[in-house]
């Protein structure tokens, strides 16, 4: 029993995270999508040659997207390669894009990707947040409560001793 539960905390393979979502924006609800991807995509996903700055994920019609995301052109392929930052269908419930499709409609919310991972069945993946940016003022006022932190446990391990 507690082999299988070491082994499922293992990362299946290479991950793509999206560090400036996380300091631009407050997330407010995330989601886990499947993406269509080729199979030159795939193979640059697990060399780990992909970027989700500045990207974003869109509802057309019926279907989310993928915009902006940079995957790039597998080596081995030659003529036979992808497209580095076409658009990307994004696999979704119907359920869950109609609900992220009324909160896009509000003012201030973005759909933004956070990761691309690999499941434990080796599909790529991706995890979405649905997010509103935040003001430069909210930014700084967050460094100053950590920094703040910072001071107070620095004094604090000064009294312990």
């Amino acid at each position: 029993m507690a082999a299988k539960s070491r082994e499922s905390n293992k990362k299946q393979g290479p991950e793509t995270v999206n560090k400036k979502a996380y300091r631009n924006f407050e997330i407010v609800d995330k989601y886990e999508a499947g993406m269509s991807l080729l199979g030159t995509e795939v193979k640059s996903l697990r060399s780990a040659q992909a970027n989700l700055d500045g990207s974003y994920a869109r509802v057309m019609g019926s279907q989310c997207w993928l915009v902006g995301a940079t995957i790039a052109a597998y080596q081995q392929a030659g003529e036979n390669n992808h497209e580095p930052t076409r658009k990307r269908k994004l696999l979704l419930h119907k359920q869950e894009i109609h609900r992220i499709k009324i909160k896009l409609e509000q003012r201030g919310f973005t759909l933004v990707p956070l990761r691309i991972y690999f499941s434990k069945r080796g599909q790529a993946k991706i995890e979405l947040a649905l997010a509103k940016g935040k003001r430069q003022y909210d930014k700084r006022r967050k460094i100053a409560e950590r920094e703040q932190k910072r001071d107070i446990s620095r004094d604090m391990k000064k009294y312990r001793k």
